[in-house]
């Protein structure tokens, strides 16, 4: 790659992390999502307070050149995330990451932002629609999550729940249709005029389920009013199940992270699984001969299918895999390791360890890729997916702190 090709990658790398949410590295990137967020806000703060009278009245011009101010910087905000595209789909070459980044969910949100604002001067029949499609726009606070990560609690209860949640709806459903047509073939012949198809008895289903009913369309005969009670008692239930379903996922959820806490807290021994290979030391060695630091035992050994128990005695061999058990030091200052996942727009990914740019209090401990543990030697090339494992004392974006 030339100078002014390298010089232009590395412009649009820098952008990119610019406008990548939750990439907090330098104030640029945090002033960024900064000044995002607050457009994002006052927009729509305008967009509600326009609709009283009052403020309309008096404000009103005022109100509009916010809305253009802030549209403007969605419009750049598009086509800055669209110029970085690339960085963000870097697996792929050409109009591909353009064309992926217009079609994903978050990039037709970006687009509806702005797009709408600008049709009427082309279209002005179509103002009232294209002021509808502005609400898009409000999809934009999702982009918060990336900085709490509790709120995707909701999405894993969501998705975990899924079966639960559409077999649910699916009755729900199946429910409304039967009593839609059984109130329609009770009401027609009484008021004609109220329940004239199956379509005003799916009406009066859905009012007396899902809410209290509206009072336009209600059943007047004695057999109506039965049946009418019965769907309404049965329709609580009904929507009962789905909130209910939710309420538990929620409930699951957070007690398996507090489990997960009070185990952290509570564990005394601290276990790891190892398998031997044949350029390993201990082949061919009895247990009593391992000559093990003070406090490690070797908790099981799995040879095939056959779990042995560890005795004095007993001759390694290559395959075995060997838990070791160890007690926590009681009264010793943890050691804060850092965990690092390399994503597909990382700087270390395709660059060797000794050619890193880190500090000389950094030190890469173990690297995981596909499940395996790897010797962090200085002509490892780091990779895409790999997990990181080092000790320092700087602030990494995107870390987590494991305590050993």
């Amino acid at each position: 790659m030339s100078g002014n090709g390298q010089k232009l990658s590395d412009f649009r790398q820098r952008v990119f992390k610019m406008v990548s949410v939750g990439i907090v590295d330098d104030h640029i990137n945090q002033g960024y999502d900064v000044i995002s967020t607050l457009m994002l806000l006052i927009n729509l703060f305008g967009a509600f307070a326009g609709t009283f009278d009052g403020i309309e009245a008096q404000y009103g011009e005022f109100l509009r050149q916010v809305e253009a101010v802030t549209v403007a910087f969605f419009a750049l905000d598009y086509v800055l995330r669209m110029y970085t595209a690339p960085c963000l789909y870097p697996d792929q070459t050409g109009y591909q990451p353009y064309l992926r980044y217009a079609f994903s969910g978050a990039g037709i949100i970006d687009f509806l932002s702005f797009v709408p604002y600008y049709l009427p001067m082309f279209f002005p029949a179509g103002a009232v629609a294209f002021r509808l499609i502005r609400v898009a726009r409000i999809l934009r606070l999702f982009r918060i999550n990336a900085y709490y990560d509790s709120l995707n609690v909701i999405t894993d209860v969501i998705v975990g729940k899924s079966q639960q949640l559409l077999s649910s709806v699916f009755i729900i459903f199946v429910l409304m249709l039967a009593s839609s047509l059984a109130m329609y073939s009770i009401e027609h012949e009484a008021q004609p005029g109220v329940f004239k198809n199956a379509f005003s008895g799916l009406w009066w289903a859905v009012s007396t389920l899902l809410t209290v009913g509206y009072g336009d369309i209600y059943p007047i005969t004695p057999l109506g009013k039965a049946f009418g009670i019965l769907i309404t008692f049965l329709g609580v239930g009904m929507v009962a199940i789905p909130t209910g379903i939710i309420s538990a996922g929620f409930v699951e959820q957070y007690s398996r992270l507090q489990r997960i806490s009070d185990y952290a807290k509570e564990e005394n021994l601290h276990f790891v699984k190892i398998e031997l290979s044949r350029e390993d030391e201990w082949n061919g060695k009895q247990i009593a001969d391992l000559k093990l630091p003070h406090g490690i035992i070797v908790a099981v050994i799995q040879r095939g299918k056959e779990i042995i128990v560890p005795r004095g005695d007993v001759i390694l061999k290559t395959g075995d895999k060997l838990v070791l058990g160890a007690e926590a030091l009681k009264g010793d200052h943890p050691v804060n390791l850092k965990e690092i996942t390399l994503l597909r727009n990382h700087e270390w990914n395709d660059t060797a360890i000794k050619d890193l740019d880190i500090s000389r209090q950094t030190y890469i401990v173990m690297v995981r890729r596909d499940g395996k543990a790897l010797v962090p030697n200085g002509g490892l090339i780091l990779r895409k997916g790999d997990v990181i494992i080092l000790y320092t004392k700087e602030h990494l974006a995107n870390e987590e702190v494991l305590t050993v």
